[in-house]
């Protein structure tokens, strides 16, 4: 595992290496399993999370059953902080898509550095703000952006992180099945199956077990507009 990535995560960003192998220290590693659930909504928030290796997807569970994914976050993200600003149960259930390890750190360790420590306070903020500027932008999709462009713009979101240049294009490899793809995009999974044919007729990718050749970049770009 490489300890750089962890570092990325914003809890580290304000910290000398001293300061950031004392944390590192406190941290508590856990190991999960494709399928595995962390945490589900409605748990009492004690810990905040930085992904060493793997995914965690965040979603929500309405009253009939349907799911909602919210995100699909990866190595050097960070989740579970918004508890330590605004005490509560969870919001959402966190549930590894792939072979996971995370660095857990109760909010009692985090309290104290935050007390003699408010840069870091600083840069958990932003990433909060950051997290929100998505939320907000996601939401302005689901009103005025068609099921194709979201698909298009889910499929480049998940191509910046998780994306790797190859012979033909940039492979993605997201880990998620059709129907996680479709509650990420806030549709049908006929829908969205509908728009990745399409797009696949049309040249600009070629779907995998999992993931996904993109091989027009420009185009879903356009599209995804």
């Amino acid at each position: 595992m490489d300890v750089d990535v962890v570092r990325r995560a914003p809890l580290f960003q304000a910290l000398d290496d001293e300061s950031a192998s004392a944390l590192q220290a406190e941290m508590t590693r856990t190991r999960m399993e494709r399928g595995d659930v962390l945490f589900r909504e409605g748990d009492p928030g004690d810990s905040l999370y930085v992904i060493a290796e793997g995914k965690i997807k965040l979603g929500r569970t309405s009253q009939d059953g349907r799911e909602n994914l919210v995100a699909v976050l990866g190595p050097g993200e960070m989740f579970g902080e918004l508890s330590l600003f605004d005490p509560g149960p969870r919001t959402m259930t966190a549930t590894a898509v792939a072979e996971t390890q995370l660095f857990g750190l109760k909010h009692e360790s985090l309290s104290t550095i935050l007390t003699g420590r408010p840069d870091v306070s600083k840069t958990l903020l932003q990433a909060l703000a950051q997290r929100l500027r998505r939320t907000n932008a996601h939401l302005a999709d689901l009103v005025f952006t068609d099921v194709p462009g979201r698909v298009a713009k889910a499929l480049l979101d998940l191509s910046e992180r998780f994306g790797r240049p190859v012979e033909g294009g940039v492979l993605v490899s997201h880990d998620l099945t059709q129907e996680e793809l479709a509650q990420l995009v806030g549709a049908s999974r006929e829908t969205v199956n509908k728009a990745l044919a399409d797009f696949a007729t049309r040249g600009w990718l070629r779907l995998e077990a999992r993931a996904v050749l993109l091989m027009d970049v420009d185009r879903l770009k356009r599209r995804a507009r």
